[in-house]
């Protein structure tokens, strides 16, 4: 119950929408309720009279009750579906604003297909809650409060039989309920799981196609697919049940009230008019009873969807910006890990009491062999993750008391995989600069080799790019990541393989561009390739997340440490071909 009133307080937040349902639901069903009296004097009255001219005004008037009802009705789900809307954009707002808020040690653990799921299919169940259950829900109340007085005073003995059916509809409807909401949680668990085998297929196809493994992922999604529909009609096969078993309650006891009711207008205990008052205001329950099986299974799905959405909604993010935080200005650029130990998850620690300090302006190497922490460290400094133990400085100010967002704009990231969006190559290397001009924009990509490119493309800078970059090759992407970067203009600036994946002649006008770049700049590059950071101010050597070497490229060769063997595996053979070309040709 507690889920759905926080479903329900996001529709509270549009109140004129709500009052003029609520209205209009009022006046509907009042309208309803006269129709009854309305026939059922106007049957006695004919009886007794016998006026045929008194018909026509007795039409009249209900065909004006009607329409009246009609309109009022219109405007009651009208204004409820103005509500959910309004109410279903704010709460996926907040779910996106949540999960924009989140730190990466969420998205470790969580699925893209799930989260998907949450936002689209759980966000439009709650919607449905909102546009049908709870003005089905009021309309039940006011009908059952309306009606029931009614009854009793039109026949109390048939009255009290008409009211002994409501505990076993009720009854019926909360067992139901119960054993529905388990089934829409499977449901909703299941349609994550269908998502997310979608999601995978169509980001990956270029790999489903390339293994010829269509087949297989058919059969995947095939599987998925058939679960969801077993346990969606599980939850459809509860409600007509239900639906099934109220409607048996209704007939019963309109039979019931028919013989007793017709028994009492034969003895004359009762009038017609009485009795077909009545039958209309037995039927009048009809509807909100039977709509009670439809809205149990809105509230159980909704219960459902909600748990999930607040599961996120109330997750509290391990990092996040403490009360007082600070915004870091433009930075300086200087560095520190203290004691720094990270582990992700209940894994063993990927970083074990790293120490080093960085000046500002410093050109850093961190070299490594895959999974030796390198990546896990440029991670801590936008603090992407918290250390477990000891703490990371920038400028000599713990990074805990700065806040995010202020962190992540002095520091500029160049990643490995570089996602680009499906728009313009121009909008793409502007992502993230609000407000930098065309020039700037085209500087950047001058300065990343990137304009020649671009400009000899036909629509040049406004190209549309392919989806994650489709259309473009590797090379390219990491240039246009680079121009990205650079347009930021960061004072710390990482760079993680990012010349790895382009060829020697690319990776040559990259470097000669990002020289000037890194000028006064503190930069961070990952790199497997000693000829990547030999020009380093200070070189890390990692190994099982621990600095084993530290120092510059001539300090650390005169060493017989891992530095040392990796320059003579990637470097001397490279000079002794060299070296044997240069022969030959002589």
């Amino acid at each position: 119950m507690r889920i759905l009133l926080r479903l329900a307080g996001f529709g509270l937040t549009y109140k004129r929408y709500l009052v003029l349902a609520l209205v209009s639901l009022g006046s509907a069903n009042i309208l309803a309720l006269t129709i009854p009296l309305v026939i059922g004097a106007s049957v006695d009255y004919v009886l007794r009279e016998g006026q045929k001219e008194t018909l026509i005004w007795l039409a009249l008037l209900l065909f004006s009750l009607a329409v009246l009802r009609g309109i009022f009705s219109y405007g009651q789900q009208f204004f409820a579906e103005a509500l959910s809307h309004r109410a279903a954009y704010n709460l996926r707002n907040q779910l996106l604003q949540k999960l924009q808020g989140l730190s990466f040690s969420f998205y470790d653990k969580r699925k893209t297909g799930d989260l998907m799921s949450l936002v689209t299919y759980d966000v439009e169940s709650t919607r449905m809650f909102i546009s049908f259950g709870l003005t089905r829900f009021f309309q039940l109340i006011i009908i059952i409060l309306g009606v029931i007085p009614l009854l009793l005073i039109t026949h109390w003995q048939l009255g009290l039989v008409a009211i002994v059916a409501i505990p076993f509809t009720l009854y019926s409807s909360a067992r139901v309920g119960k054993k529905l909401r388990v089934v829409w949680n499977s449901v909703q668990r299941k349609m994550a799981e269908l998502t997310t085998v979608l999601q995978e297929n169509l980001t990956g196809m270029r790999v489903v196609k390339s293994l010829g493994a269509e087949k297989f992922q058919k059969e995947i999604f095939h599987e998925h697919s058939v679960s969801v529909s077993e346990e969606t009609f599980k939850a459809h096969r509860l409600r007509l049940q239900n639906s099934a078993y109220l409607t048996f309650i209704y007939i019963s006891v309109t039979g019931i009230i028919l013989l007793l009711g017709g028994r009492w207008v034969i003895n004359g205990e009762l009038s017609p008019g009485q009795l077909t008052q009545f039958l209309l205001f037995l039927g009048l329950m009809v509807m909100p009873v039977r709509m009670l099986g439809m809205a149990v299974n809105t509230f159980s799905r909704a219960m459902s969807s909600g748990q999930r959405i607040f599961d996120v909604i109330d997750f509290r993010s391990p990092v996040m910006d403490k009360r007082g935080a600070r915004k870091l200005e433009k930075a300086k650029g200087m560095i520190d890990f203290e004691g720094v130990t990270f582990g992700y998850q209940s894994m063993s620690p990927a970083l074990q009491k790293i120490d080093f300090h960085i000046e500002a302006g410093q050109k850093v190497a961190i070299l490594g062999a895959a999974g030796s922490g390198k990546t896990t460290i440029v991670n801590l400094i936008p603090r992407f993750y918290d250390p477990t133990d000891g703490c990371v400085r920038i400028d000599g100010m713990d990074l805990k008391d700065l806040t995010l967002t202020s962190i992540r704009e002095n520091v500029g990231m160049v990643f490995q995989d570089t996602f680009l969006f499906q728009t313009t190559l121009l909008k793409n290397i502007a992502y993230g600069a609000n407000g930098a001009s065309r020039d700037e924009i085209l500087s950047a990509a001058k300065a990343a080799q990137l304009d020649e490119f671009i400009r000899g493309l036909p629509n040049g800078y406004e190209t549309s790019v392919g989806e994650r970059g489709v259309t473009l090759s590797g090379g390219q992407q990491q240039r246009l990541s680079i121009a990205r970067t650079i347009l930021l203009n960061p004072p710390i600036l990482i760079m993680d393989d990012s010349t790895a994946s382009v060829d020697v002649e690319t990776e040559s006008l990259i470097r000669k561009a990002l020289q000037a770049v890194m000028e006064q700049r503190t930069t961070f590059i990952i790199a497997h390739r000693v000829t990547s950071v030999k020009e380093a101010d200070i070189i890390l050597v990692l190994e099982e997340g621990e600095i084993v070497e530290q120092g510059t490229h001539k300090e650390l060769i005169q060493r017989e440490g891992f530095y040392k063997k990796i320059y003579e595996l990637q470097i001397l053979p490279h000079e002794q071909m060299l070296l044997d070309g240069r022969k030959l040709g002589r």
